[in-house]
């Protein structure tokens, strides 16, 4: 399988290209786990490139924290 990628627009956020992506905003968590390079990026300017890892097959199961369970 080929490796994609991504390449930002100014503005983009990791939750806003997860939801262009794959139609979800949570799960930007594998975007950022393919590309600890940006970990500390917020806001993107234009022309990063990103990884993009397959969309996982399983349902990302979020954890609440204790006071929500």
């Amino acid at each position: 399988m080929a490796v994609e990628t991504y390449i930002t627009t100014q503005g983009d956020a990791w939750d806003g290209i997860a939801h262009k992506l794959w139609g979800e905003e949570r799960l930007f968590m594998v975007l950022v786990e393919a590309n600890p390079d940006y970990l500390d990026t917020v806001v993107f300017p234009a022309g990063v490139s990103l990884t993009v890892p397959p969309r996982p097959a399983r349902e990302i199961q979020l954890e609440l924290p204790p006071w929500r369970r």
